[in-house]
C-alpha cells in the first residue's frame, strides 16, 4: 500500500473511531440515525479496501456508493421514517430498500465469504414466497412494502437490536484491543506467559496456552490468535524439537478459546448481553468459570502429551528479565485496571469503562518496553490503530447486518417459533436429546459462518426450546456460545486449525487429530454447565460455583488424561468413566 493510500485509510479510520467514541460521550442519538451511519462508516472497508482486482474495486466502488447514499438517506429522514412503522411509501423507497438489501450481502460476501450472505438469501427468499410452501412451514404472507419496509426503514431488520450491539459496543471493545494491540501489549502477554510457565515442562507450549488466553480475551478471533501469538510460539516450540502437528495444535486450541476468556470475549458475548438482557459484567462473572476451565483443560492435555514426547520448557536465554516483565505487563494491566475499575467500582456501561481504557491505552502508545519516546513509531502505531480499528469494525458490521436479516425474516414469518417446535418434537420433549440436536446444528452452521453469526442465528431458532425444556435463559445462551465455536478446531471445516497448519507446513488432517485431544473441553464444559448449573452461578453463589468448578475440574482432568496420556488400557478406561461421573452425575 502506498503511502498516501495508508494516509487516506488511517483517516478513514480515525472517522470510524471517532464516531464510535462521540456516540458513547455525546448521549442519544437515534437509533436510524447512528445505526445507518455506522454501516455507512463501514463501506469503504467492506467494499474498496478489501478488493482484490479492478473489477471487485469498480464494482466496490459503485455498490460502495449507492449504499452511503442510502445510508445518509434514511440517517437524514429519520424522523419521517419512523412515523411510517415500517411500511415503504413509493418506488423510490422500494429501491432504497432493495438498495440497502443488496448491498449488505454484498458486504458480507466480501468480508466472509458466500455461506452467510446465502443463508440471509434463502431466508429472504422464504420471507418473499413462503406463502406458497404447503403445511405448517408456510406463513400467511405480508405484503412486499411492508415486508421490505421492515427489514429496512424500521428498528427491525437491519437496524435491529444486533446492529444496536455493533454500534454501541462492539466497535468501542474493537477499538480498545486495536489500542492494545498497537502497542507494546502483546509484548507484555508472551512476557507473562515466558516468565510463568516457561521453565515448567511442556513449557513453550504452555507458553503458548498463557499468551493465547491473554491475547484472545482482547482480540475475541481464534484467527487473529492464531496468527499473531503464534508467529513467536510456533517457531519456539519447532526450534524446541515439538512434533510439527503437535505444535500447531496446541497453538490453534489455545487461540480458540479466546472468545469464551473474559474480560472482551469477542462480539459474541456483547450480543449476548442485548439478547439475555444480562449486564456485561453478569456475562463476565458466568463465562469466566467454564473459561479457565477450559485452558486448564488443554493444560492436563499438554502435560499427557508430554509422556508421549520430550517436550522442554524455554531454555534461560529465552526467558524474559524479571524487569521486561514487569515493564511490558504494564501496557495491558494498566488499560485493563482502568476498565474493570469502571465497571466494577465507579459503576459507569462497559462501553464508557471501554472509552477510558482507551484513553489509557493510547498515552501508553507514546513509551516502549524501554520507556523511550519516538514520534516516528508513535505515529506509525496509531496508523496501525486506525487501520486495525476500521477494518475491524467494517468486518463485523458486515457479518452483524447480514445476521440481521435472518433475525428480521424469522421475526416476520414466525419460522423460528415453527423450527423451535421441530426440536421440541424431534427431542420427544427431553432436555438432552433437545441439546445434542441444538449442538449438531451448531457445530454444522459454525462450519459455514463466524462465531457470532452461527450463535445469533442458532440461539434465534433453539434458545426458546431449551427454555422450556427448563434451563435458564443465560445457560442456554452460553451452551449455544460453546458450541458455534466447535468449527474452529473441528473438521471438515476448522479455521484455526488451517492456519496453524499452515504455518509450520504440516497435513491439517494430522493436526485436528491433535487438536480435538487437547480440546476436549470445548466438547465437555456446555454439556457440565447443564449437569453442573452453579458452574455459572459466580457472581450470585460464588461458594458454589467454586465447588462445582473444581468437581468438573476433575473430571476434565481425568478425562484428558485419559484420551491422551500413554497408560495401560485399563487405567485410562477407569480414568474416563470416573471423569464422567464427575463431569455428569449430581452430587
Amino acid at each position: 500500500m502506498s503511502p498516501s493510500a495508508r494516509l487516506i485509510w488511517s483517516a478513514l479510520g480515525a472517522v470510524s473511531i471517532a464516531f464510535h467514541l462521540w456516540l458513547i460521550f455525546s448521549g442519544l442519538v437515534p437509533n436510524l440515525v447512528s445505526r445507518p451511519l455506522h454501516m455507512a462508516l463501514a463501506l469503504p472497508w467492506a467494499m474498496l479496501f478489501v478488493a482484490r482486482d479492478r473489477v471487485e474495486m469498480i464494482s466496490g466502488a459503485v455498490l460502495g456508493a449507492a449504499g452511503l447514499a442510502a445510508c445518509l438517506w434514511i440517517a437524514v429522514n429519520a424522523d419521517g421514517l419512523s412515523d411510517q412503522y415500517g411500511f415503504l411509501e413509493g418506488d423510490f423507497q422500494l429501491a432504497v430498500a432493495a438498495t440497502l438489501l443488496v448491498v449488505v450481502l454484498e458486504m458480507a460476501r466480501r468480508a466472509i465469504g458466500w455461506p452467510l450472505p446465502l443463508v440471509a438469501l434463502a431466508a429472504l427468499a422464504y420471507g418473499l414466497f413462503g406463502q406458497h410452501i404447503p403445511g405448517e412451514f408456510g406463513h400467511p404472507g405480508t405484503p412486499l412494502s411492508s415486508f421490505l419496509g421492515t427489514l429496512t426503514i424500521a428498528e427491525g431488520g437491519l437496524w435491529g437490536s444486533l446492529t444496536a450491539v455493533s454500534v454501541n459496543i462492539v466497535a468501542i471493545f474493537v477499538i480498545f484491543g486495536a489500542v492494545l494491540n498497537a502497542g507494546e501489549a502483546g509484548q507484555g502477554f508472551m512476557n507473562v506467559a515466558a516468565a510463568a510457565a516457561g521453565r515448567l515442562r511442556a513449557g513453550a507450549a504452555k507458553v503458548s496456552v498463557i499468551s493465547s488466553a491473554l491475547f484472545g480475551s482482547i482480540s475475541g478471533s481464534a484467527s487473529a490468535n492464531v496468527a499473531s501469538t503464534g508467529a513467536i510460539t510456533l517457531p519456539t516450540m519447532l526450534k524446541l524439537g515439538y512434533p510439527r502437528s503437535l505444535a500447531a495444535a496446541v497453538e490453534a486450541v489455545a487461540s480458540s478459546g479466546g472468545q469464551i476468556m473474559p474480560p472482551l470475549m469477542g462480539a459474541g458475548a456483547f450480543v449476548m448481553v442485548e439478547l439475555t438482557g444480562t449486564p456485561y459484567t453478569g456475562i463476565m462473572a458466568a463465562a469466566l468459570l467454564p473459561a479457565i476451565l477450559y485452558f486448564l483443560a488443554v493444560w492436563v492435555g499438554i502435560d499427557g502429551f508430554s509422556l508421549r514426547h520430550d517436550l522442554r520448557g524455554l531454555d534461560a536465554d529465552a526467558r524474559p528479565a524479571t524487569r521486561d516483565v514487569l515493564v511490558t505487563s504494564a501496557f495491558f494491566l494498566v488499560p485493563f485496571s482502568v476498565l474493570l475499575w469502571g465497571m466494577f467500582v465507579s459503576g459507569v456501561t462497559p462501553q464508557y469503562a471501554a472509552c477510558l481504557a482507551i484513553l489509557a491505552g493510547a498515552v501508553l502508545l507514546l513509551v516502549d518496553g524501554r520507556l523511550s519516546f519516538d514520534w516516528a513509531r508513535t505515529l506509525g502505531r496509531v496508523e496501525q490503530t486506525c487501520l486495525g480499528a476500521g477494518k475491524q469494525i467494517a468486518t463485523i458490521a458486515s457479518i452483524i447486518l447480514c445476521a440481521s436479516i435472518i433475525i428480521g425474516v424469522l421475526g416476520i414469518t414466525g419460522l423460528g417459533v415453527k423450527i423451535t417446535s421441530l426440536i421440541l418434537s424431534g427431542s420427544g420433549g427431553a432436555l438432552w436429546p433437545a441439546l445434542l440436536l441444538t449442538a449438531l446444528a451448531c457445530l454444522i452452521l459454525g462450519m459455514e459462518v463466524p462465531t457470532t453469526a452461527a450463535y445469533v442465528i442458532c440461539v434465534s431458532v433453539a434458545g426458546p426450546a431449551l427454555t422450556e425444556l427448563g434451563l435458564t435463559l443465560l445457560q442456554a445462551h452460553l451452551f449455544v456460545f460453546w458450541f458455534a465455536l466447535l468449527s474452529t478446531i473441528t473438521p471438515p471445516v476448522c479455521g484455526a486449525v488451517f492456519i496453524a497448519a499452515g504455518m509450520v507446513e504440516e497435513n491439517w488432517l494430522k493436526v485436528a487429530g491433535h487438536a480435538m485431544a487437547l480440546g476436549i473441553g470445548l466438547y465437555l464444559i456446555p454439556l457440565a454447565m447443564i449437569a453442573n448449573p452453579d458452574l455459572i452461578a459466580l457472581a450470585t453463589d460464588p461458594g458454589m460455583a467454586i465447588l462445582a468448578a473444581v468437581k468438573v475440574a476433575l473430571g476434565l482432568t481425568a478425562v484428558s488424561f485419559a484420551v491422551i496420556a500413554p497408560r495401560r488400557v485399563v487405567l485410562r478406561a477407569g480414568l474416563l468413566v470416573a471423569g464422567g461421573l464427575l463431569l455428569f452425575w449430581p452430587f
